[in-house]
């Protein structure tokens, strides 16, 4: 590992992927098993070319991890809970004090899809439109009555704040998402936000996470003084955010049924009557613990030893 600069980058980098874990692209998706502390990194993109090129002085190629069980999303009238939720990327540091993100090959992020409480009987019904009270009438199929909700990024992060990612009450950036609804009678294109028009995220700590350093062998194995490779782990913190405005929804039911959930979940929705929240993360940060010692193949030992840990 770097000295202390390079561990508050840790931290900065760390914090901004505790709260990203809440942006889910769907299910979890299959994951490399991995030995010992390699084990929240298992879809890490070791193998991505910009991985692979970094040398350890100019470029340190490294592997982030962060996850949750619980949080939640207020929309308007509505609350909806999220479920597991896992965002891993793997992170380029430059030596002028920026930094390139790396997906892997499935998407940074995955997770459960949230349940909408009540389904559509609690979206739409009663009602005294017609069309609509001859959808309710089917409802008593739990499969016709289920809404999933999930959601999914609608643009790049931008206006990244390295300062807030250590404090508390300042957003560390914004991240742009739509959530997208999901049920036979609302079809597959129903979103609440679109990537014209999005929902605006500006995460920033509700609390300050507590900090420990993991040193451990190439394989995973635990090693506090030899150890190939470092982890720092950042535990407890919740993150959200109460500030941004919900457009109203689009595409539900072709179209015809876009104002009976903007209706009943009170969209659009102005700042402030919204939040989104996080609860204890749990984020891992992993590079090898002297990057310039692999120099100029740090990318490609990291890779290296990965594969190593495979069980």
């Amino acid at each position: 590992m770097r000295s202390v600069s390079n561990r508050t980058r840790i931290g900065l980098l760390a914090a901004f992927t505790a709260f990203s874990a809440v942006l889910s692209t769907g299910s979890a998706a299959a994951a490399t098993e991995l030995n010992g502390d390699w084990a929240p990194f298992d879809r890490c993109p070791v193998d991505a070319p910009a991985m692979l090129a970094a040398d350890g002085i100019t470029d340190i190629a490294t592997c982030i991890s962060s996850s949750s069980v619980t949080g939640s999303i207020t929309l308007g009238k509505s609350v909806v809970p999220t479920g597991n939720s896992d965002l891993q990327l793997g992170v380029i540091q430059h030596n002028n004090g920026t930094s390139t993100l790396v997906a892997p090959p499935e998407g940074a992020l995955t997770a459960d899809p949230a349940v909408v409480p009540g389904g559509l009987l609690g979206l739409m019904c009663p009602s005294a439109i017609p069309f609509v009270t001859a959808i309710c009438r089917q409802l008593t199929d739990n499969n016709l009555n289920r809404i999933t909700a999930t959601i999914e990024p609608a643009g790049a992060p931008r206006d990244f704040n390295m300062v807030a990612a250590f404090s508390t009450g300042e957003p560390i950036l914004t991240i742009p998402v739509r959530i997208h609804l999901r049920n036979p009678f609302l079809g597959d294109k129903c979103y609440i936000g679109t990537t014209a028009n999005p929902v605006l995220l500006k995460p920033q700590n509700l609390n300050a996470p507590s900090l420990s350093l993991q040193r451990f062998a190439a394989d995973g194995t635990r090693d506090d003084d030899e150890g190939e490779m470092g982890r720092y782990t950042f535990a407890g913190a919740d993150q959200g955010d109460a500030t941004f405005a919900v457009p109203g929804a689009s595409g539900c039911g072709a179209g015809l049924l876009d104002w009976a959930v903007n209706l009943k979940t009170g969209l659009p929705s102005a700042a402030g009557k919204n939040s989104v929240k996080l609860n204890d993360t749990s984020t891992y940060f992993g590079s090898p613990y002297d990057p310039a010692g692999l120099a100029p193949n740090e990318g490609r030992k990291l890779s290296e030893f990965w594969h190593s840990a495979v069980r």
